[in-house]
């Protein structure tokens, strides 16, 4: 995620900034940039592509814009390449409006041919420059900026938070948020306006979260917060008593729980901006209907968790697009002669976008023939420059090294993206397409509700984390998210797992199934529920105990066969596994936590893996 710090007080703003950016650097960003206004010089803005080191040198650590009014902005690309002219703060046309902003505006596209027409002229491919230009529009028309920024508001469709200042405005910096965070820190010489309190933890512990809908006006002696028709609001103050470790954790003891919990906000801003009027829309992919037509085979290449997505996937590509889907380990794929040419579609995907194993095979696939479409987190990484076509999840930086929410935004995607081939295939029913973009629609806030129910699962976790041996089973798409959940545990927990399609059980693996045994079994797929009940009494036949997954609708009847189980919401087969992998991320986490392992840096792991 961008990180945004403002102040507004009696001392000089851009030091200030510098340092609250920095200690936003671990959330990972590709440009930098300040805007500070001050009475001589008016509004000053520096911003540039690349580390912060940079930004420092532009501006001689701060010392190049004078005044005590400033934002900055450390930015990770979404819209628009990463570059100076895309980097944050925005400035309107006329110059006398900056703006920094965290989030997706879905609607920037109509708003901006809107300002065109008015004779409007942008300079950026971000949707960030349309609010500032909206800013304008509208600031233009009343005359009054806190008017403006509720007008602009009111026409913006999607997630924000914002930190604006205005040329006239000498002593008052706005904000304002939806659907993304924002902190207000009252300060002694001064007030501060943050995405996270590690920006501002230096200066103040004395915060205000800003709730949904709300604006806040911050001059060096207030803040008052108003709703979205400003009327004003009171808020409840709260003290920060964590150090600046725990902060950059947003309050969470580890940065793989806080992940996990960002994990609805994240599906949010991978769908949100893809589906329009019921459709799925990829407009940074130019895969033609002719050339998808022709596809003979489809490979999808990973390591570890993306691997994992690809399984998924293989399922569901397979059955929507009637195409043969083969997943195949990246460490493996530029090594079995593949079978690639002009009619082939290679999948990649990466968290980091420079996975070796994953390039390697990417270039490969390549050099045969193949066309290469990378779905990856990172922006401008080496996979995502040298595919031929790039989906970018946009799941902000993930600093746990077990991935959680790269691995949720990777599979939704994919489901995206397999709906929308299969809709050029003309291999989907309209009803079933409708269905599946809608359930890919309500899935975050489906989300929340798994995770509204984490204290079953820590009780799940403290009732069975001295098992040094778990298994996992499954079929078909529970199969697939089987093999997630084991990597999750074994990979934090350092317990033994292995996932196992349930119908190879009789094929020899029963044998390790011996008294007190832990099985998850995974009943998640409505279609196979029937044959995975059949395995979990056979398990339980020869004495294992038995944790079941499955959905709502299911519960009560797994209740009668397994020791435990957790339910998820239901949702069509296509996007099931997106929230039945929830509960097996926290099962590992809470198993790992009771065992005291060092659950952000296991072991022996790393984040990007870059060697081969």
């Amino acid at each position: 995620m961008c990180g945004i710090v403002g102040f507004v007080g009696r001392e000089e703003a851009a030091p200030i900034l510098l340092d609250g950016l920095e200690r936003m650097e671990y959330r990972g960003y590709d440009s930098a940039g300040i805007a500070v206004r001050s009475e001589k010089e008016g509004l000053q803005v520096k911003k540039a592509k690349g580390r912060l080191r940079v930004l420092r040198e532009l501006t001689r650590d701060g010392a190049e814009l004078s005044g005590t009014l400033g934002i900055g902005h450390t930015r990770w690309a979404t819209h628009g390449e990463p570059n100076d002219v895309n980097a944050h703060p925005h400035i309107s046309e006329n110059g006398r409006i900056a703006l920094v902003h965290n989030g997706i505006i879905e609607n920037y596209m109509e708003i901006k041919e809107h300002l065109i027409k008015q004779g409007v002229t942008f300079t950026s491919d971000t949707d960030s420059e349309v609010v500032a230009q909206l800013l304008e529009f509208h600031y233009h028309e009343c005359g009054n900026m806190l008017e403006a920024v509720g007008r602009v508001l009111r026409r913006i469709e999607g997630s924000y938070a914002f930190g604006i200042i205005c040329a006239d405005y000498p002593n008052a910096l706005i904000a304002a948020r939806k659907d993304s965070p924002l902190i207000l820190g009252y300060g002694e010489n001064g007030n501060f306006l943050a995405s996270d309190v590690t920006a501002v933890i230096k200066y103040t512990r004395d915060v205000v979260y800003m709730d949904d809908g709300e604006i806040a006006v911050l001059t060096e002696d207030s803040i008052d917060v108003f709703d979205d028709e400003l009327i004003p609001v009171d808020k409840e103050h709260h003290t920060v008593d964590w150090d600046v470790s725990a902060a950059e954790k947003g309050g969470y003891p580890h940065f793989m729980l806080k992940e996990i919990m960002e994990q609805p906000e994240a599906v949010r801003k991978t769908v949100s901006p893809r589906i329009k009027d019921g459709r799925v829309v990829l407009d940074d992919v130019a895969l033609t209907a002719d050339y998808v037509k022709e596809l003979s085979r489809i490979y999808i290449i990973a390591c570890g968790s993306s691997y994992h997505v690809g399984m998924v996937s293989k399922y569901n590509w397979e059955r929507l697009l009637r195409r043969p889907v083969e997943v195949c380990l990246a460490s493996e794929f530029r090594y079995s002669a593949p079978l690639v040419d002009e009619h082939t579609l290679v999948v990649v995907i990466s968290q980091s976008g420079e996975t070796l194993d994953t390039m390697a095979a990417m270039r490969e696939a390549k050099r045969l023939g193949g066309r290469t479409l990378a779905v990856v987190n990172v922006v401008g990484s080496s996979i995502a420059r040298e595919s031929d076509d790039v989906l970018y999840t946009w799941a902000g930086p993930e600093i746990a090294v077990a991935t959680t929410k790269a691995y949720s935004t990777q599979l939704v995607l994919m489901d995206l993206v397999g709906l929308y081939l299969a809709d050029v295939l003309g291999t989907v029913e309209p009803a079933e397409y409708s269905a599946i973009v809608d359930e890919l629609a309500a899935l975050p806030e489906k989300l929340e509700n798994v995770l509204a129910h984490v204290e079953d699962i820590q009780y799940f976790a403290s009732r069975y984390f001295n098992h040094d041996s778990i298994f996992f089973i499954g079929r078909n798409l529970d199969y697939a998210m089987g093999m997630e959940g084991s990597l999750k545990l074994k990979e934090i927990s350092y317990i033994h797992s292995e996932a196992y399609a349930s119908g190879e059980l009789k094929h020899g693996t029963i044998s390790l199934i011996e008294q007190g045994t832990l099985v998850v079994a995974l009943g998640t797929y409505r279609a196979l529920l029937d044959k995975s009940m059949s395995n979990v009494v056979e398990v339980k036949a020869r004495g294992a105990e038995v944790l079941a997954v499955t959905t709502e609708e299911f519960r009560e009847k797994m209740e009668k066969t397994a020791d435990a189980v957790i339910a998820v919401p239901e949702s069509h087969p296509v996007v099931q596994p997106s929230l039945g992998v929830v509960p097996l991320q926290l099962f590992a986490y809470y198993v790992a936590l009771q065992r005291g392992c060092d659950i952000d840096k296991p072991r022996n792991l790393a984040k990007s893996v870059t060697v081969e």
